[in-house]
Formats: C-alpha cells, sequence, structure tokens
C-alpha cells in the first residue's frame, strides 16, 4: 500500500496538473464498492456530483488524496494497495482497469485516469463539512512530519503495546505503514515488538528523528516502488534502492552481517536485524 511520501508525490503530481481546472466529463469502470456519494447529496450520482465542478486544491492526509472542488464539495480518495492516478493521452484507449477517466474543460488532448487492478480503492464524495465526522478521515493521528520530538514521546507513553504495531495504527500515526515502520525501527536499533512504554526518551527521539529523515529523503526521491506504485506521469519511485531491512529476508544485515529476518506481527509481517534489534526479554 502506498505510504506518505508515495501519496505526497501524488499529491504535487495533481497539484501541478489539474488545479483550476473544470471537470467536463467522468467516465465509469468502478464497481459500486469503489465509489461513494454522501448521503446529503442525494440524488446526484457519483459522476453528476463532480461535473462542472472546478479543482480548487490537492493536498494530503496520512494516506489519503483529499480534491477540494468548488460548490464546497470534496473528492476524497484513499489508493489502498494499488490505486494509481495517471495523466494521459485521451487517445490512449483505457483498459479494463482504468476505473475513473476525467475529462477537463478546455484540453481535448489529456484524461486524468484511476487506475487499480485490485479495485480496492476508495473514491468519496462529501460536502467539505462532512469530512471531519468521517471514520477513516476525523480519527487520524497526528503527521509524523509534523509532530514534535516530546509529543511523539507522550504519545508513545501514553498506552504500552508493540512498536511497530503502534506505527502502523493509523489514529495512533497516519502515513507510516510497513516500509517505513521497518526502516525507521532499524535505523533506531529498535525491535519491532518492544513496548513503546519500554522504550526511553532518548531511543524515542531517535526514532522520530529517523521517521521524519526517512520520509522526507523518500518524499525527495518520489517514494518507493516495490510493487505497482508510479507517480502521476507513470514515473517509479526510487527510495526502493535505499532499503534496509524491508523486503531484505534472506540477505546480510549492511551494518553487522547477520541475516535479516521477517516475522509475522499481529497481522502483518516485520522486517528487522536479529542482532542490531534485539528481542525484548
Amino acid at each position: 500500500m502506498p505510504e506518505l511520501p508515495e501519496v505526497e508525490t501524488v499529491v504535487r503530481g495533481l497539484r501541478a496538473i489539474v488545479i483550476g481546472k473544470t471537470i467536463a466529463n467522468v467516465s465509469l469502470n468502478a464497481p459500486k464498492t469503489s465509489l461513494v456519494v454522501s448521503k446529503s447529496l442525494r440524488p446526484l450520482s457519483f459522476k453528476s456530483a463532480l461535473i462542472g465542478r472546478t479543482i480548487q486544491s490537492v493536498s494530503r492526509r496520512g494516506k489519503n488524496i483529499i480534491i477540494a472542488l468548488s460548490g464546497n464539495l470534496t473528492l476524497w480518495v484513499h489508493l489502498k494497495m494499488t490505486g494509481q492516478f495517471h495523466w494521459l493521452d485521451a487517445a490512449v484507449r483505457p483498459d479494463k482497469h482504468d476505473l475513473v477517466m476525467i475529462r477537463f474543460a478546455g484540453d481535448s488532448k489529456h484524461e486524468l485516469r484511476f487506475h487499480d487492478y485490485r479495485r480496492f480503492g476508495r473514491l468519496r464524495i462529501f460536502r467539505e463539512s462532512e469530512l471531519a465526522k468521517q471514520k477513516g478521515l476525523g480519527d487520524l493521528g497526528p503527521e509524523p512530519l509534523e509532530i514534535s520530538p516530546s509529543e511523539f514521546v507522550k504519545l508513545c507513553y501514553r498506552r504500552s503495546r508493540q512498536i511497530k504495531q503502534a506505527l502502523l495504527d493509523q489514529t495512533f500515526i497516519a502515513g507510516i505503514g510497513n516500509i517505513y515502520a521497518d526502516e525507521s525501527l532499524y535505523a533506531a536499533r529498535i525491535h519491532p515488538r518492544k513496548l513503546t512504554t519500554a522504550i526511553s526518551r532518548g531511543k524515542l527521539i531517535e526514532l522520530h528523528g529517523h521517521i521524519r529523515r526517512l520520509m522526507k529523503r523518500a518524499i525527495a526521491l518520489m517514494g518507493t516502488s516495490v510493487d505497482t506504485y508510479a507517480g502521476v506521469n507513470g514515473e517509479p519511485g526510487a527510495f526502493q534502492k535505499y532499503l534496509k531491512v524491508y523486503g531484505e529476508e534472506g540477505n546480510r544485515c549492511a551494518r553487522c552481517g547477520h541475516v535479516i529476518v521477517r516475522e509475522k506481527i499481529g497481522s502483518r509481517s516485520a522486517h528487522y536485524c536479529p542482532n542490531c534489534q534485539r528481542r525484548p526479554k
């Protein structure tokens, strides 16, 4: 699933292309579960709610893309596992995984397409005033690039739980997934099973710094492409070249030479070096 750096890259790509453009036409090839329109907007359909709206801004909250439209409406997008936005020549024939196709007034040559071969992505239209009440958006934790070191420490000490599971909880902190949790914990030499309340203040501050550093570098490199992720222009990210543990199980740790392992923690996998990141007693 695209994480904060990948979603931020998509947001920046969309900003450069669609802000100020008015939606002229929408074609749909998506399952009903992928498209949601607020009950307050009915009988408007997903298509009719978009046509004629001007895109005013594109922003990110956690792993969510927030597209503000004229008329105080918002298109809220979650890419889930394989969702992508593509800005394409309109003459390129859509394939079966192009679920939403948007054309803009005054531009007959291009089309913005939402492509999702696993069809788990979600596109939802709400009134701007309704967004803060929506589960999955209104209940998100703080942004990792905005929370201060002291606030991060307080957050970790608020409840005792395994640090890897805490970092993946979007209500705890928003935008971190498996890739950046594993890489940050490795950089800080913290075992993913270590309890948040058993980690020293200094070590948590160090972890906070690594999270920020790695995410900023990943954004600069347009994210991590380990599956299907690509930016709006179709270009893959480059941060995968610098991964130390994620996806590296069976390979040697670059720091100490021990073999990187992959272990299931809860319902998710964790990648770590058992020598650099000692298991808690």
